[in-house]
């Protein structure tokens, strides 16, 4: 096994004056203190507000599964995504979360999943014939590729695919967003006002415009099909238990946009990473390739995903250390008591996944990229809560069972026609938390088209 260390954003002392602020403001995960990737409790500072880092497992079990009741989303976080998410299932909380996770939970059973792998083997064949049109041998970014394929993936499995939704659109206007939230974030965290402006405020309402307008778009050409057994089909036959009444198209509008873009993320997110880390272990990726040339196509048999043992280990590595929702917040309704340390009503608790990912305590190595470490025999000794990159307890994510299989899926297709390799002297980005873990300056790798090409997936 070539195994070798994986960079990320690097702890720093607790934050002191204003141009730490903005390197904050930058990427969150540069605000941490260096102990939380030491210690399991740690009472922080953020931006002058105290913060209370959990890190230990069987602690966030505690509050995640025994005391989920006791926690409600953070205020901060909430504001940073409301203006495009709404009140949709991830920024809810209470009967409102419960009615809407009920409403979107048929989309995403096994049976539904195994349903989604022609779509998601189709979306594969579509970046094959991008690839196939470039040179034999060329440069490709990965974390633009890997976006449209999942682009392509969210278009193909929860809109029925044909929605009319521009990718390159969608796409600008996302990134659009997402480029100003660590702003609202720290606004929430200081108690500033919602209509006070920031850098880039304008172009995030602007962004925020174009990515609703285009969801209520889709909803009303839906509104007359209530079809299909896609995610959209599944929100417009949704009634409130209480009520009877179906879903506003508000909420259509909000739960529409949060799994589009909490699915057209953070897959392309997971691809991209595990990707470019194997383009860094050719040995991985022949063990890869002679694991899928073992099994039948998963469009044959789905059952073959499942057999994918060790392109799941490698995924969940890349998960590891690139986790695309590096950071849990929630606020405590109620006093509480974690690991010692007492958190009064109110008080904010952060879940660092990136860290809790690379804790020294937990984890042997942990700046190692080794997908053995995710081996079902060495998997059984690890605490539940020690690996996260889907939240935990009722809040778990919804999608996690489609997101793997996603991923299983794409690479099932990529990797017998395409080998990955780094530029030339170039290393492995660096990543900055901006509500998801995202590469710094993209994700360039070389692909060369493989001289034998097995048939790919259907």
């Amino acid at each position: 096994m070539d195994v070798a260390p994986a960079p990320g954003p690097v702890a720093r002392r607790p934050l002191a004056g204003a141009r730490d602020v903005v390197r904050a403001f930058n990427n969150l995960v540069e605000a941490w203190p260096e102990d939380v990737y030491r210690e399991p409790v740690v009472a922080g500072r953020l931006l002058g507000r105290p913060v209370t880092y959990v890190v230990d497992p069987e602690c966030i079990r505690t509050l995640l599964v025994d005391e989920a009741d006791k926690l409600v989303r953070d205020d901060a976080m909430t504001r940073a995504l409301a203006p495009i998410l709404g009140t949709g299932l991830l920024t809810s909380d209470g009967p409102a979360w419960r009615t809407q996770r009920r409403a979107a939970a048929p989309a995403f059973r096994p049976d539904r999943v195994a349903a989604s792998i022609p779509a998601i083997a189709d979306a594969a064949r579509a970046t094959l014939r991008r690839w196939e049109e470039a040179p034999r041998q060329g440069v490709v970014d990965l974390q633009s590729e890997m976006m449209r394929t999942a682009f392509d993936i969210v278009v193909g499995t929860m809109l029925g695919g044909d929605a009319g939704l521009d990718p390159a659109r969608f796409g600008r206007a996302l990134d659009g967003y997402l480029k100003h939230t660590n702003w609202k974030i720290a606004y929430g965290v200081l108690g500033a006002p919602a209509w006070l402006p920031h850098p880039g405020s304008a172009r995030a309402a602007k962004a925020s415009r174009d990515l609703r307008g285009m969801a209520a778009r889709v909803v009303a050409g839906r509104r007359d099909r209530r079809d299909g057994c896609d995610v959209l089909g599944a929100l417009l036959s949704a009634v409130a238990p209480d009520t009877g009444l179906p879903l506003s198209d508000r909420e259509l509008v909000d739960n529409l946009l949060t799994f589009v873009v909490a699915g057209h993320e953070t897959t392309a997110l997971v691809l991209a990473w595990t990707l470019r880390l194997i383009a860094e272990h050719p040995g991985v990726q022949r063990r890869m390739l002679d694991e899928i040339a073992g099994v039948p196509s998963p469009v044959d048999d789905p059952g073959a995903v499942d057999r994918l043992v060790f392109c799941r280990q490698v995924v969940c590595e890349a998960m590891r250390l690139y986790p695309p929702a590096a950071l849990l917040v929630r606020r405590a309704a109620v006093d509480l008591k974690v690991g010692g340390l007492r958190i009064p009503a109110g008080g904010s608790l952060h879940i660092p996944i990136y860290a809790l990912h690379r804790h020294r305590r937990l984890w042997n190595d942990p700046e190692t990229f080794d997908p053995d470490r995710f081996a079902p025999d060495r998997q059984r000794l690890r605490h539940r809560f020690a690996f996260l990159p889907f939240g935990g307890g009722p809040r778990v994510c919804i999608g996690m069972g489609m997101a793997i299989t996603e991923c299983l899926v794409i690479l099932a297709g990529l990797l017998p026609r395409f080998g990955f390799g780094p530029l030339e002297g170039a290393p492995l980005p660096r990543a900055h938390l901006r509500v998801t873990l995202r590469p710094i300056g993209g994700m360039p790798v070389r692909v060369e088209a493989r001289r034998a090409q097995p048939r790919v997936g259907g």
